[in-house]
């Protein structure tokens, strides 16, 4: 009689166990799909990295912008982003793919004859995880005109770029500079204005 009950009791909590877990599973489809989600995408990282492998990731974008979008294996830029990479340019915004981020790049890089990143003097910022900074400093020549950092030091030429590298590929970017590279918008700073007329 007691081996008979035992027995029930452990089927009903078997059974509950099983009737909870589908309902926390069914639960988390039916928020997915509130949610606008016909499956559930999670970003899940396939492959482990080192700080020092996502800085060599970093760098060879850094590079490749230097070197007309090409790799240093002769591929195109793009290689190295995810499909659906996020890049953040001041005064033009998000992009969101790499369909906007080709319109991005073609639109920026259109308004530079040249340009060079300064890669002995980064200075990386690593967290252990996807997510790090690198900072640094460039040169070259816009449209407008020419530019290098620190000349005069109120100029374009200094940037830092928050990184998330994932699976051997930027899922994202944000870059954060002054894009009048040129220096040209001074007129709105009294300060510019001030600090010109004290060097003359």
């Amino acid at each position: 009689m007691t081996k008979e009950i035992e027995q029930k009791n452990s089927e009903q909590c078997i059974g509950r166990r099983e009737f909870v877990g589908g309902a926390v599973a069914a639960a988390a489809g039916l928020g997915a799909v509130a949610a606008g989600a016909d499956t559930v995408n999670a970003a899940i990282a396939r492959q482990t990295m080192t700080d020092e492998q996502r800085k060599s990731v970093a760098l060879e974008y850094l590079k490749a912008f230097d070197n007309g979008g090409k790799t240093s294996d002769g591929g195109s830029i793009f290689d190295l982003f995810a499909d659906d990479v996020q890049v953040f340019f001041p005064k033009w915004g998000i992009a969101h793919g790499k369909d906007e981020l080709k319109q991005m790049f073609t639109d920026v890089g259109g308004t530079l004859k040249g340009i060079r990143h300064h890669y002995s003097n980064f200075n990386y910022i690593m967290t252990g995880t996807d997510t790090f900074v690198v900072e640094g400093t460039s040169h070259g020549e816009h449209r407008d005109g020419p530019w290098r950092a620190d000349q005069p030091q109120w100029g374009a030429g200094r940037w830092c770029d928050v990184f998330e590298v994932r699976d051997f590929k930027i899922q994202r970017v944000f870059i954060y500079l002054d894009p009048d590279y040129a220096g040209k918008d001074t007129e709105r700073y009294a300060w510019i204005k001030r600090m010109q007329q004290a060097s003359k």
